[in-house]
Parts: C-alpha cells; structure tokens; sequence
C-alpha cells in the first residue's frame, strides 16, 4: 500500500513537472542566500552557480502564475479554459484571502532581522494581479507578459527614484511591498505564467516550446547585454541619458534590466517545460524529494529563513549578521534538512503544514 503523499504527488490533476521546477527554484533562492558567489564566468565552472542569482526568484514569480492558472482552470481543460460564473468569483476571493494571509507572512520574517529580500510581500500583490486576470486566454496573456517585459523595464529607473523608496527605516515602504522585487515589473513573469498554465502543459509540444522560445529568449540577451554594454562603454560621456540607458540595458541580477527581464524570465520558462518533459520519464521517481519540496514551496521558504533567524540569534546573537552566517557554512545542512523534511512530511501527511494552514483559513473565510 502506497503512502497518502505518493498517491497525492503523482494524482492525475497534478502537473509533476511544476512541483520539480518549485523545488529548484526554493534551493536555487537559498543558495542565492547563503553562498559567497563570483560573477558569472563560462571559463570558470566555479562561477556557474551564479546563475541562481535572481533568476531563482524569478522562476517561482512565473511559477506562481502557473499555479495560478492550473487553479482557476475549468475541470478537465488542463488549464486551458477559465473557470466562469460563481467557480471564478470563489477563486477569485480565495486567492484575495490567500495573498493577505501570505503578505502577513512576508511581514513576519521581515520582522525577524534576517538579511535578504524578502519575496512574500511582492508575491502577495502579484497573488491580487494574478486575481484580475483569471478571465484571459492564453494567446492573451502571452501578449500581456511580452508587453509588460519590454515596456517596464524603461518605465522602471523613474519609480525607482520616487522619493518614498529612499526612506531609511527598516520598517519602510520598500520592506511592505517587496520594492526590491518591483511588482510593476514582476508582473510581466507572473503573467509569463499564467499564460504557460493556460496553454496546456500536459502536452509535450508545449512544453518543447517552452523550452526552445525561452532558450532563444536567453541567447537572444545575452547577446542584447553584449551588444550594448560595447555600444555605451564607446561613449566617453553619455551624461544622464547615458546613465538611464546603462541601467535600462543591463543582464545584472536584480536590475530589473531589459536584457535581465527577457533572459532570465525566458530562462524560467525553458525550466518549467524542461521540468514538465523530465517528469514523462520513469527516471523521475529519483527527483520525489525536489518535488516534494516544490510541492510546498511557502514551508520550505519560511521553515528556511525561520531555521536561519533562530540559528544566527543562537549562535551569533545577530540575525542580521549575514557574513557571519554565511562562515558557519550552513547552505547544505539547509538542503539537505528541507529535502528530508519535506519528503518525510509529504509522504506521511501529503500537504505542507503552511500550505494545509493557509486553505484552511481560506475556506473558513470564503466558504463555498
């Protein structure tokens, strides 16, 4: 007889190949946390890990859009088709709930010191965009995403230097809303998405194009980044507007760049449909526990960053002493903690704890 978990994990209404592209994208945002990394260097295999760099937070901003396209979906669409009538005004409520009860969350850890950018508060506002949208097609949402990842980008540097987000306090404006994950901008991943979710994953030939366009998307900045970076560097003074283009035609992590938005956000897609594809094979029974962490994603980032506040205040009486975490050497013994914890808690009692405690209050909030 088979574990509750197993049976849960490998249901026919769960895409497997989104909760392994889950599972990557929480290791590679603590890896981002708590290894020293080098720039990127392709002569250097040293600096590969640098790809984690932004780019994991980006994969489970455009995750959530799959999740949330798969949850809105009429049964027996694969999500294609958007539920319609009281199914989508109940959805619709649920995931308002669900995206305060996960913006209380993301206060919470701010709260406790921890040194990183909290993702959580900027989730939740994508969680009440990603509520606006529930009615749109795919062919529409596709459309959405490449406008908001070739517009913002340029619209991005003038909101940056709105006064408000300078503020010094710790409990400021930038903290609340997750200004370091920009949610103008972010919403171009989220949408990316939802509009993967709703072009039926289940289907292989989506997912080799997902996995071709989001290649092509990749090459096609970086050489976007190298072009550009030689043009500007030939200017001997470009003044402001040459400041204004540099910061606008960047790959840096976290730049909010044109050239990172469009490599990095076609590098999730080519993840999530490479996932999707290494899920069809029988050897992907060896990646259960990446799935099982992908399959609670909010208890691994908070159990994570939970585990670190306690560890730091215990050890170094500072939790926000992050080069003195980092020289504990704490990043495996972290992996290898959530792996273990999240498979022993999958198989046993299937949903995570926060995931269990969130749909809960949810229903009672928003009853059918």
């Amino acid at each position: 007889m088979r574990p509750v978990g197993v049976a849960a994990l490998n249901a026919p209404s769960r895409v497997r190949g989104v909760d392994l592209a889950r599972g990557l994208a929480v290791l590679g945002m603590l890896a981002a946390h708590l290894l020293v990394i080098e720039r990127f260097d392709p002569t250097r295999p040293g600096t590969w890990v640098d790809v984690v760099n932004g780019r994991s937070s980006i994969l489970f901003a455009t995750l959530a859009g799959v999740s949330i396209a798969l949850l809105s979906a009429e049964p027996g669409s694969s999500g294609t088709r958007p539920q319609r009538g009281r199914a989508l005004s109940l959805t619709r409520r649920r995931l308002i709930v669900r995206a305060v009860l996960i913006w209380l969350l993301g206060v919470a850890l701010v709260a406790t010191g921890v040194p990183v950018y909290v993702i959580l508060p900027a989730y939740a506002l994508l969680f009440l965009l990603g509520a606006a949208l529930l009615t749109l097609r795919a062919q529409t949402l596709w459309i959405v995403a490449a406008s908001l990842a070739v517009l913002m980008p340029w619209v991005l540097p003038v909101l940056d230097a709105v006064p408000v987000w300078q503020a010094g306090e710790a409990w400021n404006l930038t903290a609340l809303v997750g200004w370091h994950y920009p949610f103008p901008l972010w919403a171009a991943f989220l949408v990316a998405g939802m509009a993967a979710g709703r072009s039926d994953l289940r289907v292989a030939h989506t997912d080799l194009v997902l996995v071709l366009a989001g290649l092509s998307a990749v090459v096609a900045a970086a050489v976007g980044a190298s072009i550009t970076a030689h043009t500007l560097s030939a200017v001997p003074d470009g003044g402001a507007f040459g400041g204004y283009l540099q910061t606008v035609l960047t790959d840096a992590a976290h730049s909010g760049g044109l050239w990172e938005v469009v490599g990095s956000g076609g590098g999730a897609l080519a993840v999530i449909g490479a996932c999707v594809l290494v899920c069809r094979l029988r050897v992907s029974a060896v990646l259960l526990p990446l799935r099982t962490v992908g399959s609670m994603p909010l208890t691994a980032y908070v159990g994570q960053l939970v585990a670190w506040a306690i560890g730091a205040a215990v050890v170094l009486g500072d939790t926000g002493d992050l080069a003195g975490f980092r020289a504990l050497q704490p990043f495996w013994p972290f992996v290898l903690a959530t792996l273990v914890g999240c498979t022993v808690w999958a198989l046993i009692w299937g949903r995570g704890p926060l995931e269990r405690m969130i749909a809960v209050i949810t229903r009672r909030l928003v009853p059918r």
